[in-house]
């Protein structure tokens, strides 16, 4: 419940303070006395936008503050999931600043506008006459129904899993698409993959190839240098490995002689050894040696097979054409995975499907249970508002299609009058059956569900007499279990509150300002009085007056 509202510098209040109880509070005053302005001023509290025309004084910045008392309305988790202060007298602050901006606080924490009006939802439901017509809206209708069917845990529980089911159909459709482009390209990858893999590519293949090309290809010029080496190193008398030979014998005979003979000796030594190491390398190398035609046309024909392919896929290297193969590879075997995690989804969908089903039809059941009770419930109420021969046919049919709530379209369909049909309330019923039609909405959803703070802006226009004093005692008998506001131009309403509020104006020197007063006894029976007769107070209109608060 709202237990305090201060407003300073907006509209025509340039400063008010006001504290509110428990139970059914009445307010009123004429016309443009500032009634609109009041809930102007709650609106933004609860998270309207705002501007500049809000300032009073536009140089100043304007400030609205409420204090709620929220400790039965369980909002703990809110709190923790916005991770935001929990007091249970909360407080909240709107301010509006010269420059325009505007911010907001929720105990002292700033918030943006969307958190603001997600926690008004909870504490203060104004209701004018207007919003009547949210009766014909499905989605008010169906919260009604509900409240009697106390569905509310089973909805819960299948928008929790219809989310989870969107999410999952909308994955499955990702991945299907994913599918259908794999096997449009599956043929083409499969085709490269095994153009790679007859191949049989491997690392450092190339090089090896390009080098056995070039000694096959050139055998001739190879064989021909290395047999005139041979020659020239071997040859008898002549040769480089005899005149070697002949050098070392020469040394070792003065090799005693000297160090430096000594040095040279090992030195040819050495050189010997190497020569003749080379010339058998010669040797070795002249018999590997063969002109193998088959073999040269077999290395070419390999080589060209990997520049082919290093074109098509654009690289240089063996490797890296191992690389695209790895890939192709794991494509093709992806294909394969998406098709198995394509069929565990499908599955865990059909599952999810059959659970919505399941628990959509409990609360269609329940739906349609709870119809009678419903109807003879408003029709009771209405009775004694003043629509005697009312009559409603609820339908509620079950669909193959998944809706917020449920699976169910809703037709709530009137009558005010004997003798004419039935027509969608929407299209049959006036502004004020809409009116009373609401307040015994209202009423009923109060016995079933913890509603918020509940204020009534004019909801009576077009009623009067014992229609205004019956809705007046449904309104009080409402405020036993939860906060009432009325705003009203009805005597017979504003005698049944057990708090009495006028909003009315002053004049300061040139300045005009809207000022909100609690009423007293003899103040508020000169106040009906006044609502009863007008400016001029009577005798009789002061008596009646009494009566009706009595």
């Amino acid at each position: 419940m709202i237990t305090s509202l201060s407003i300073k510098n907006y509209a025509l209040i340039e400063k008010l303070s006001i504290d509110f109880s428990k139970g059914f509070s009445i307010i009123t005053g004429e016309t443009g006395a500032g009634k609109s302005i009041i809930l102007g001023a709650l609106g933004l509290v609860l998270g309207k936008r705002a501007d500049l025309t809000s300032l009073k004084n536009k140089e100043e910045k304007c400030i609205i503050e409420a204090h709620f008392e929220i400790s039965k309305y369980n909002l703990l988790p809110f709190f923790e999931a916005n991770d935001l202060d929990y007091e249970e007298d909360t407080i909240i602050r709107r301010e509006i600043l010269p420059s325009g901006k505007s911010r907001a606080f929720i105990n002292d924490s700033p918030v943006n506008l969307q958190e603001l009006q997600e926690l008004s939802l909870y504490l203060i439901d104004i209701h004018s006459q207007q919003q009547t017509q949210e009766l014909s809206d499905e989605n008010v209708q169906f919260k009604i129904i509900d409240a009697i069917a106390n569905n509310q845990h089973d909805i819960l529980q299948y928008q929790t899993l219809l989310k989870s089911y969107k999410a999952d159909k909308s994955h499955l459709n990702i991945l299907l698409k994913r599918q259908g482009d794999s096997i449009k390209e599956q043929e083409y990858n499969t085709f490269l993959l095994e153009e790679l893999v007859s191949a049989q590519l491997k690392s450092g293949e190339q090089e090896v190839l390009e080098a056995d090309f070039e000694k096959l290809n050139n055998v001739e010029i190879i064989k021909e240098s290395i047999d005139k080496s041979l020659a020239i190193a071997n040859e008898e008398q002549i040769g480089v490995l005899d005149h070697l030979k002949e050098i070392k014998v020469s040394l070792q005979k003065i090799a005693s002689f000297s160090p430096d003979y000594h040095s040279l000796l090992k030195r040819i030594t050495s050189i010997t050894i190497e020569f003749d190491d080379i010339s058998d390398e010669l040797n070795r190398c002249s018999e590997k040696l063969i002109n193998d035609p088959e073999q040269l046309e077999l290395i070419s024909q390999k080589l060209q097979l990997i520049f082919n392919l290093q074109k098509k896929h654009q690289v240089t290297t063996v490797d890296e054409l191992l690389e695209i193969q790895t890939k192709l590879e794991n494509s093709i075997l992806e294909i394969g995975n998406l098709e198995e995690e394509i069929s565990e989804l499908s599955h865990t969908i059909q599952e999810k499907t059959i659970a919505l089903d399941a628990l959509s039809t409990v609360i269609h059941e329940n739906r349609v249970g709870s119809i009678p009770v419903l109807s003879q419930k408003l029709i009771a109420i209405l009775e004694t508002l003043g629509m005697p021969n009312v009559r409603f046919n609820i339908d509620i049919n079950a669909t193959p299609n998944y809706y917020a709530n449920g699976k169910d379209e809703i037709q709530f369909l009137f009558s005010a009058n004997k003798g004419t049909d039935f027509g969608l309330l929407k299209k049959v019923a006036s502004g004020g059956e809409m009116s009373r039609i609401m307040l015994a909405v209202k009423a009923i959803l109060a016995q079933y569900s913890k509603l918020p703070t509940l204020i009534f802006d004019e909801i009576d226009t077009g009623v009067s007499g014992e229609i205004a004093i019956r809705m007046g005692e449904i309104m009080k008998e409402m405020s036993t279990s939860m906060q009432i506001f009325a705003i009203t131009h009805l005597p017979q309403i504003a005698a049944k509150g057990t708090a009495h509020f006028k909003v009315y104006k002053s004049t300061v020197g040139d300045d005009t300002q809207s000022e909100l007063k609690l009423l007293n006894t003899d103040e508020r029976v000169v106040e009906i009085a006044q609502m009863l007769s007008g400016t001029v107070v009577s005798d009789s209109a002061l008596n009646h007056a009494k009566a009706l608060l009595n």
